[in-house]
């Protein structure tokens, strides 16, 4: 459910994030909005943080970041 291959315009995140973190991007419809919750949690659990939650006409967007940094010290 990630989409990392999106074109540039298309990233819901600003190019400079991807130089000091990795991230994860994930879609739902709107319908389907509850799901935010559960990924925050399951992704939390993992040591990623929410960074942007954005909504647009078909689908709900929600961005997780690790800092690279922080990948490298834990051996990733």
């Amino acid at each position: 459910m990630t989409s990392p291959t999106k074109p540039q315009e298309e990233r819901p995140y600003p190019d400079h994030w991807e130089r000091v973190a990795e991230l994860r991007v994930f879609r739902a419809p709107h319908a389907a909005w509850e799901k935010l919750i559960a990924w925050r949690n399951d992704m939390r659990k993992l040591g990623w943080r929410l960074l942007r939650v954005t909504s647009d006409n078909d689908e709900l967007v929600a961005v997780f970041g690790k800092t690279k940094p922080e990948l490298e010290s834990k051996g990733r």
